[in-house]
């Protein structure tokens, strides 16, 4: 007697089709599970037993061997439970073995009562079973939301063993999920740019900054808003597109941070503690999960007192700024997570924070401060595109009663820049100039005369790297954008020149 299911499995971010095959024979009872199982698959002997014990389900009493294909791919977690237990009772005739399983798919991991409980990386999986073929799809309830968002799959929410049994012998049918709508244009709740006094300068380079996906680093003595600007930065992003959404929604579900949510439907913001390591920011593991990188994908990623944070951890954020993506090698496998982020970066000038200030006197000395400095390497300056002072408020500045601008009236601005500069793909999409290609810069981002010469001239005087040339570059037609001008002139250059100057002033 042989019966067969399906259900997936994760490579990464990833996910593959796994064919569960259940062979049983009239011999003494065992159950042994082979396919290059890991120990919580393993472990599924005694999950599937007893959950069937508790709901008053006979387990056939037959030696029962369960072979996961292809057997060459090492199978890991808990959420092959459901699929393996369907084979199990159809093999034994608990459920018809007239009932075609061919489009159906199982995840959901087995509690020892029969409840189903939810698993990580639903949509990934959802999405390997769709390409595959599935059309339907049986998952833990709590997981229901994201498996909704594939377009084409009819989704089951399973509460336990009971009720998936009761739906396939058609004594109790489960109701297919109805997919909620994807509000991806909502604006998120988050701080308000109205609450930052004064700091116009400051604010004209994250509106930049934010409509070109463009780094940015911030300089400033302690108090002076550099924190307080950054965490509003969410609040002037543009929308998430729907791939956009689908990846981050996919980094956010193996990592198991999705909850009961569907899509993610806002940028993320994280801000991890300068304490972490860097495999939490790459990502790592023996089974390498995302890190702050990958999960900051589509959004941003903040590191606030960037000098405080291990050299080794700074360093690290080198290769995934300029390809877009971290790989992993470990002895499982080669594992690839996307990080298409904006770092905002946020630093005092000196240890005790104030090196040139003009409100209060440093108390450094020049070897401190020069240690302090070299904790960023010139290689990882060198990838941020933006570098800009953030001054102290004088009196008059924080006492003035006149309302600052709000961030709706900022955000509706780089949404327009946005939208003028993908108009010049043919698809109507493309990328923010900050991720443009070394082709896509030859053709999109040619200064004019004027603009050229101002670019010379500061190539000549600040010694400026071939990656420092194409960043003023992206960071000139991200500011021609922002004023609805094809053109990039001189006083968009001079702009972009300014915005790329600091470093110099510190390093």
């Amino acid at each position: 007697m042989l019966s067969v299911t399906y259900t997936a499995a994760l490579s990464g971010l990833e996910g593959y089709l796994v064919t569960v095959e259940c062979s049983g024979q009239n011999n003494l009872p065992l159950l042994d599970i082979v396919g290059l199982p890991d120990m919580a698959v393993r472990e599924a002997r005694q999950r599937v037993k007893a959950a069937c014990e508790s709901c008053g389900i006979p387990f056939p009493e037959m030696e029962l061997v369960v072979n996961l294909a292809p057997a060459n791919r090492r199978k890991e977690g808990s959420a092959f439970d459901l699929a393996m237990l369907t084979a199990i009772l159809q093999c034994g005739g608990i459920i018809p073995r007239d009932i075609s399983m061919e489009n159906f798919c199982f995840i959901g991991e087995l509690s020892l009562s029969g409840h189903v409980r939810e698993v990580c990386g639903v949509l990934n999986m959802t999405l390997s079973a769709y390409e595959a073929g599935k059309r339907e799809i049986f998952v833990p309830v709590g997981n229901v939301a994201e498996a909704a968002a594939v377009e084409g799959m009819t989704v089951y929410g399973v509460p336990s063993i009971g009720a998936l049994i009761d739906h396939l012998t058609g004594r109790e049918k489960l109701t297919p999920v109805i997919p909620k709508a994807v509000d991806l244009n909502a604006i998120p709740e988050s701080l308000d740019f109205c609450d930052v006094k004064g700091q116009k300068r400051v604010k004209r380079a994250l509106e930049i900054a934010a409509a070109g996906n463009h780094n940015i680093l911030m300089i400033g003595a302690p108090g002076s808003g550099k924190s307080m600007l950054a965490k509003r930065m969410p609040s002037i992003l543009p929308p998430l597109t729907f791939p956009e959404a689908v990846e981050t929604t996919k980094i956010h579900s193996v990592a198991g941070m999705l909850g009961d949510g569907g899509l993610v439907t806002t940028r993320p913001f994280r801000a991890p503690h300068h304490t972490m390591s860097a495999a939490s920011l790459v990502g790592g593991g023996k089974i390498p999960e995302p890190g702050e990188i990958a999960l900051a994908s589509g959004g941003i990623l903040f590191l606030d007192e960037l000098p405080e944070f291990s050299r080794t951890v700074t360093e690290s954020l080198r290769q995934p700024l300029e390809d877009g993506q971290v790989t992993i090698t470990r002895a499982a496998g080669r594992f690839t997570f996307p990080c298409h982020i904006m770092l905002v970066c946020a630093m005092n000038p000196c240890p005790c924070g104030y090196y040139g200030s003009e409100v209060r006197q440093c108390t450094c000395k020049k070897d401190a401060i020069a240690k302090y400095l070299a904790k960023i390497s010139g290689p990882l300056l060198d990838r941020i595109d933006m570098h800009v002072e953030v001054p102290s408020l004088t009196f008059d500045e924080m006492s003035r009663a006149e309302k600052e601008e709000p961030s709706a009236a900022i955000r509706e601005r780089v949404v327009r820049a946005r939208e003028f500069a993908a108009r010049r793909f043919a698809d109507g999409n493309g990328v923010p100039n900050g991720m443009l290609t070394p082709a896509q810069i030859q053709e999109m981002c040619i200064p004019d005369e004027a603009g050229k010469a101002i670019l010379r001239r500061a190539m000549d005087k600040m010694g400026l790297s071939a990656r420092g040339y194409d960043r003023i570059l992206r960071v000139s037609r991200t500011i021609a954008d922002l004023a609805g001008s094809e053109a990039i002139t001189a006083a968009h250059v001079a702009e972009a020149v300014q915005l790329r100057a600091l470093d110099r002033k510190y390093w």
